[in-house]
């Protein structure tokens, strides 16, 4: 087995004494774990002089290089997406320029006669009137009737259009009073922030104190379906049933800043948007969430299809277009019609 496989299995651990060891930071770490070994093991004594401080540096120098590299993967993919970003701005603002430009140069839609020309189409109507009411006795009634069809229509017009507007608003009706997300496809709240990708949430939660916070002084506690957070003597900031599932044995929680606690959950459903942290916050539109912020970098091919698959699918659906199933199905529908010409499918339907 490798160096590398298992090494976070004692996350829980390390981060527990790191809290306990409070201001010391790294370095009361450090020496907190040199200390375990000259008290409690040969490293020191055991090895060849010099073979220990070789052992140190060469793992070091490892670990060093994978956090070079990591950071060098952030610092390509913020850029490309910075530039993605950039693109799609510039092309937008081309594409504004570009209506802009054209409505210039076309022709207004309404033209404003002069009073000759005006004078002259209106005798141009009046003698074609004449000629047609002229010698016929339903003249009178046929002029009433289209005078009666004008005037409908418009009528009719004006109750379809506001059919059609009461339907656009029944459709948003579900998301009227919902927050749009943080940029972090999360929502800012007065007492916390939370933000979210499709496989973890990250909670910020700032205690306004004159004292640099420590483990000791706040209270986390959170299980499959509950979170807690609080200073202790106070009430809890957070105290609830979360949205959905979390995997206990991958959440953690930090101090930064000593003011802030962090906490940092895995999902157990990496396929989702979370609308509210704890079913008591108000609710966010997940339409509105923006999957640029999401790590799809970070989930496997596989997944990575489907969850961009139901985004696409969720778009569709706000939008009142038809999925990528739908779309499949009326592709296959089409070319069997193309190869039957024969059958008649004017009647039928299709689900």
């Amino acid at each position: 087995m490798s160096a590398d496989m298992g090494e976070d299995r004692f996350d829980g651990v390390l981060l527990g004494m790191a809290q306990q060891l409070g201001e010391g930071g790294i370095q009361q770490l450090i020496d907190t774990f040199f200390s375990f070994l000259r008290r409690k093991t040969d490293f020191y004594s055991g090895a060849s002089k010099g073979e220990a401080e070789k052992l140190v540096i060469e793992a070091f120098r490892r670990h060093q290089k994978q956090a070079d590299e990591v950071r060098r993967k952030k610092e390509e993919e913020a850029a490309a997406a910075k530039k993605a970003r950039e693109e799609k701005a510039r092309a937008k603002a081309e594409e504004e320029k570009r209506k802009q430009e054209a409505a210039a140069a076309g022709e207004p839609k309404i033209k404003e006669l002069t009073d000759e020309e005006a004078d002259r189409l209106q005798a141009e109507i009046d003698k074609e009137k004449q000629a047609k009411l002229k010698g016929s006795g339903e003249a009178q009634g046929t002029e009433k009737k289209q005078a009666q069809d004008t005037e409908t229509k418009p009528k009719e017009k004006a109750s379809s259009d506001k059919k059609e507007g009461a339907e656009s608003e029944e459709e948003d009706e579900a998301d009227k009073g919902k927050l749009k997300p943080n940029a972090g496809n999360g929502c800012d709240l007065p007492n916390y922030q939370w933000t979210q990708t499709l496989s973890e949430v990250e909670v910020h939660i700032p205690f306004n104190v004159s004292f640099p916070l420590k483990g000791r002084d706040v209270i986390v506690d959170f299980s499959k379906k509950r979170l807690k957070v609080g200073l202790k003597g106070h009430p809890a900031v957070i105290d609830g049933e979360m949205f959905n599932d979390i995997k206990v044995e991958e959440t953690a929680w930090v101090i930064e800043d000593k003011k802030t606690v962090v906490v940092s959950i895995e999902k157990i459903n990496k396929m989702e948007w979370w609308n509210r942290l704890v079913k008591s916050d108000p609710e966010i539109n997940t339409k509105k969430v923006n999957p640029e912020n999401s790590k799809l970098s970070d989930l496997d091919g596989e997944t990575r299809g489907m969850v961009e698959k139901m985004m696409y699918d969720q778009r569709q659906k706000a939008m009142g277009l038809p999925t990528s199933d739908d779309q499949k199905k009326k592709d296959i529908m089409d070319k069997f019609m193309k190869q039957h010409p024969e059958m008649d499918f004017s009647k039928a339907t299709f689900n």
